[in-house]
């Protein structure tokens, strides 16, 4: 498929050389513009309220601090030590923080997210730990008294595995200060729940609280320090960003001892399934099965029993009372129970090492995100684990739904979690950055032009006249792309895409061409073409080229001023390649004699011509 934008053809319709010209591109244009418009008067009221805010500077770390960061039994990555660096910094401004953590399951999100929370309450505040299920919440309440154990510090849980006696006693204590961490579920942003003095929100996965929910949260919010845990952030997220409107560190190197878990997507088969449960079984592990349908879920029950007799299974779903709940849970822990039976309530933060396959039937009707936060249920220890998404048999799946299921397929390797949260990106758009809406313009025009769109009305709003960007337009038949076979991630095709496209001179140039080699292997000819036609548009750009066009053995080269002294020169030096064309629109034609590396030679002419112009002046 040739590219969206001339000057490369692609594979996949991503590269972004310079502008393309056509009407539906322009109508495109036209409305993202109109959009971004109104965008950037809301995003004006929100830089100024919050430089306006005056946040809390937290001290810097003491010892105490060091010897709660020291207690840490296992080895931290370096990407873990750059996101505490980063939080603590963000920690320590006058300003609020509000910085989003993107990690893959099983990263260690929540010891980063532990050790602002004990920075919060060693500089004097409290923090709320905020979660979607209760079950998480009870995990993370649990983790938080084992790793803050003989630190002084007073946690405390509000959800529904808790009674109104419970919970009236724990927001009292809230009120008075007892309690330095609450950790809880969406009951901690009702209208009763008061704080002395908060300092941190953090808020694990998001995604999984709808609007109104994120309405109240900005209410609470005020003027504290804001940190978001994720493993897979919505598309508005994300956008917001990689945009600079939030700040974002991102985990992406998995713990030594994991291996990325065996990924299937099929129909329905319950031979395949029955199999797969008793391999599990035999190997002496643990099965998650997940059916989202309360009302069918003990027939499944019933029917994986009469397949499998000696297994010991059961049933979980968010019906049920808090001790059934809780005695569930336990016998998973301690592997009394084989087969737990589930609805999507074991969808985030569920760690049983011992459980490595997963089944899940009906994928079909499950977001990206939620596929790959249920695959993240396994894996967790040094062991290979299976997840196994099926849907019914004879099924014409949509063609959306068959997108998903691809891609939680492809993308199964360590880190793809940030990874699926672009496809979700591609697929559904960027979405308005303040409002609720989950798509938007970005389809239409690309992630960098709207961006850039946006950047430039936020400046209009600031009464500032954008300074325009030299483009160059390079048009030349050459195939040039990132192969499938190459990059066979379409997602890091797509950042590749957007790096390449930024190449600005040789350094650029050959830090892209050394990462590739190094992690791809030897560049096929249409990468190193596509590279060299980069970089072709960045010197042109330099050298006030304004277009780069041409087939066969002729290069014509059109400047915004021709600078005659310079260009005899380069005549005298190119001997009989370089002629001056003196048309209604003056040019250089290049004549490349049948030269054997034509995009060598281009890049050639620039770069002397650079040297030329730089004795001149």
């Amino acid at each position: 498929m040739v590219s969206k934008y001339i000057g490369a053809r692609s594979e996949d319709g991503i590269v972004k050389l310079s502008k393309f010209s056509g009407g539906d591109w322009n109508r495109a244009k036209t409305k993202a513009k109109a959009a971004v418009k109104d965008i950037a008067k809301d995003l004006i009221k929100l830089y100024a309220e919050r430089m306006r805010r005056e946040g809390f500077a937290f001290p810097e770390d003491d010892d105490l601090q060091l010897d709660f960061d020291n207690a840490f039994l296992y080895d931290e990555t370096s990407a873990q030590l750059d996101a505490i660096e980063d939080i603590k910094e963000d920690m320590m401004k006058p300003t609020p923080m509000d910085r989003l953590l993107c990690g893959d399951v099983g990263y260690g999100k929540t010891e980063v997210a532990f050790r602002a929370a004990y920075k919060a309450v060693l500089g004097g505040k409290q923090v709320a730990i905020l979660v979607p299920t209760t079950i998480l919440a009870m995990q993370h309440y649990q983790t938080a008294m084992s790793r803050m154990r003989g630190f002084g510090v007073e946690i405390d849980m509000v959800s529904r595995f808790r009674t109104p006696k419970e919970i009236a006693h724990s927001l009292r204590k809230l009120a008075r200060g007892e309690t330095d961490i609450i950790i809880g579920t969406h009951r901690l942003i009702s209208k009763d729940v008061e704080f002395k003095d908060l300092g941190l929100l953090i808020v694990d996965e998001e995604q999984r609280f709808g609007v109104t929910q994120k309405e109240k949260l900005k209410q609470l919010a005020g003027n504290i320090d804001v940190l978001t845990l994720t493993a897979t952030p919505i598309p508005r997220t994300l956008n917001m960003a990689m945009g600079g409107i939030r700040d974002i560190s991102v985990l992406d190197e998995a713990p030594t001892d994991r291996l990325p878990v065996q990924t299937y997507v099929l129909e329905d088969d319950e031979l395949i399934i029955m199999e797969a449960i008793k391999r599990e079984l035999r190997r002496g592990g643990q099965v998650f099965y997940m059916h989202n349908f309360i009302d069918t879920i003990t027939s499944v029950a019933a029917r994986v029993q009469n397949a499998i007799p000696d297994a010991k299974i059961k049933i979980a779903h968010g019906k049920m009372e808090r001790e059934q709940l809780e005695d569930i849970w336990n016998s998973m822990l301690t592997g009394e129970t084989d087969i737990l039976i589930s609805t999507s309530i074991i969808e985030t933060g569920i760690d049983i090492p011992n459980a490595n396959t997963l089944i899940v039937d009906n994928a079909h009707r499950l977001g990206l995100s939620q596929l790959h936060q249920l695959r993240g249920r396994v894996g967790r220890s040094s062991r290979r684990a299976y997840a196994y998404f099926t849907y019914p048999q004879n099924m014409a799946l949509t063609e959306i739904s068959q997108k998903r299921l691809e891609a939680v397929r492809d993308y199964a390797e360590f880190g793809a979690g940030f990874k699926i949260a672009m496809r979700d990106l591609e697929l559904r758009g960027a979405g308005n950055l303040l409002g609720s809406q989950q798509h938007g313009h970005l389809d239409a025009v690309g992630y960098d032009l709207y961006i850039r769109l946006l950047n430039e009305a936020v400046l209009e709003e600031k009464g500032i006249t954008p300074q325009k960007e030299a483009e160059c337009k390079v048009s030349l038949a050459y195939d040039a792309y990132l192969p499938d076979k190459y990059v066979k991630n379409s997602a890091q095709r797509m950042a590749l895409y957007k790096r390449i496209a930024l190449i600005r001179n040789e350094d650029d140039y050959y830090d892209i061409v050394d990462e590739l080699i190094d992690r791809y292997g030897e560049l096929p000819k249409a990468a190193r073409n596509l590279l060299l036609i980069a970089l072709i548009r960045g010197n042109a750009i330099s050298c006030g080229i304004e277009e780069v066009s041409g087939e066969g053995q002729t290069v014509n080269l059109y400047p915004s001023h021709i600078d005659i002294d310079v260009w005899m020169q380069l005549a005298d030096e190119f001997a009989g390649a370089l002629k001056l064309i003196m048309t209604s629109r003056p040019h250089i034609a290049l004549a490349l004699k049948n030269n054997p590396k034509p995009l060598e030679y281009i890049n050639k002419i620039f770069e002397k011509y650079l040297e030329f112009a730089q004795k001149e002046e």
